[in-house]
């Protein structure tokens, strides 16, 4: 008896996660249950801090849409994160929450919610769990140096330097830095050999040059009931209805933050981006005609486009912002001018004002189990990676799934790399 206790002993190994965010939980989730010693540590006083935020408002977890195209939704990163989403997808992930006892429903959208649509029970139900199972958490421990096995913490001040047999690094990218996700991290892992992608905002806003009018009479109108679309390189063209906010310097909301990867990199590549708003996208140009056809004499042209196809506010100002009254001259010259009506952006929005960021820990830089190829050891995970997703659930979604790779990658490495 005594013989085997001291096996068991011999076997557990400790890890230390950093980060106590959905990654870095998942990961310590995994760990454990493997009957390792897991130390979670974050900067922030207490766990998810950015996980809560984003429930505020419905806590969307992922997104019911069949797998080829979910997976789709993480671009240029598809093939990459198939490894981790593959292995625990969103049927998955819904089957894990209801194992925390909750429920969880499908939306019109598609979208993915708890039954109740907040993200604090869900998280009290989690940490009682990792708690009950072992996992131990250290607050305001902020990792300011790195170096192979041990890490080194600022906490309220003074140095603290832990040492462990694995590490998992999820301390997030720079988007609401507030929370806890700063990227701070970079040059730390840079100082240490791993190639990093340059942290952009991702999910954000745009910089447009609005005329004076539109500033004044406009900014902060909803623009609804829209659909952009945007070339890419290949031809292929990308459409999406939905609705955005027009504010004094651009543009805020769902709708542009579903192009923000293409605007972004198209901004990065030659210095502006644009796109085509069509603001009767329900409406076939010859429906559009045929309705302004129907006129009337000594109208006006606010009332006559008001009148015919309920065009006013923000879309009629927004029209004469990038069309001369020349360009209306007939129905069929105007149905084209709203069913294509040009917008430019030269900037995108900071990135702590982004709901998320691109770039961080690049594919090259990590195995397929996520452990840096620099340090063995040591894992990342979640938005420390260089891979980006629209919101709907596809962020937390590959946040979790690469937490869970981060877990197998760490066990198999205690097993197999004569840790033991």
């Amino acid at each position: 008896m005594l013989a085997s206790m001291q096996e068991v002993v011999q076997m557990q190994k400790t890890v230390i996660v950093v980060g106590a965010g959905p990654a870095g939980l998942m990961a310590a989730e995994g760990i454990c249950a493997a009957g390792h010693q897991v130390h979670v540590y974050d900067a922030k006083p207490s766990a998810c801090r950015k996980f809560l935020l984003a429930g505020v408002g419905g806590m969307n977890i992922t997104h019911s849409e069949a797998y080829p195209e979910f997976i789709q939704r993480y671009y240029d990163k598809a093939n990459w994160l198939d490894t981790a989403i593959g292995q625990f997808d969103a049927d998955a992930l819904c089957d894990w929450i209801h194992s925390l006892g909750i429920e969880t429903f499908v939306g019109t959208s598609g979208r993915v919610f708890p039954k109740d649509m907040k993200a604090a029970p869900l998280l009290r139900h989690w940490l009682t769990r990792l708690r009950e199972s072992g996992v131990v958490f250290h607050m305001r421990h902020k990792m300011i140096a790195l170096d192979n096995n041990r890490v080194t913490f600022d906490h309220n001040g003074d140095d603290v330097v832990v040492q462990a047999d694995a590490i998992v690094l999820a301390m997030g990218g720079a988007s609401w830095p507030k929370l806890g996700s700063d990227g701070a991290w970079l040059s730390t892992l840079q100082d240490n050999g791993v190639l990093v992608a340059p942290l952009q905002s991702a999910n954000c806003g745009f910089y447009s040059e609005w005329s004076a009018h539109l500033q004044t009479k406009f900014a902060g109108s909803p623009l609804k009931d829209v659909a952009f679309s945007f070339t890419l390189n290949d031809g292929h063209v990308v459409t999406k209805k939905g609705e955005c906010i027009v504010t004094k310097d651009g543009m805020e909301g769902s709708l542009i933050y579903a192009f923000s990867k293409y605007l972004r990199d198209g901004i990065n590549a030659s210095g502006q981006s644009s796109l085509l708003m069509d603001f009767l996208p329900l409406q076939s140009e010859e429906q559009v005609i045929k309705k302004l056809r129907n006129t009337k004499a000594k109208e006006s042209f606010g009332k006559y486009l008001k009148r015919t196809l309920g065009i006013s506010g923000v879309k009629a100002a927004l029209l004469h912002e990038f069309f001369p009254k020349e360009a209306f001259h007939t129905p069929e010259a105007l149905a084209r001018c709203l069913k294509a009506v040009p917008v430019s952006f030269y900037k995108t929005k900071s990135i702590d004002e982004a709901i998320s960021s691109a770039g961080g820990v690049c594919e090259s830089s990590v195995d397929s189990v996520l452990m840096l190829n620099a340090i063995p050891g040591v894992f990342c995970a979640g938005e420390m990676l260089d891979w980006e997703a629209p919101t709907g659930g596809y962020l937390l979604t590959a946040c979790f799934a690469t937490g869970r790779l981060a877990a197998k990658g760490v066990c198999d490495f205690l097993t197999n790399r004569g840790v033991t």
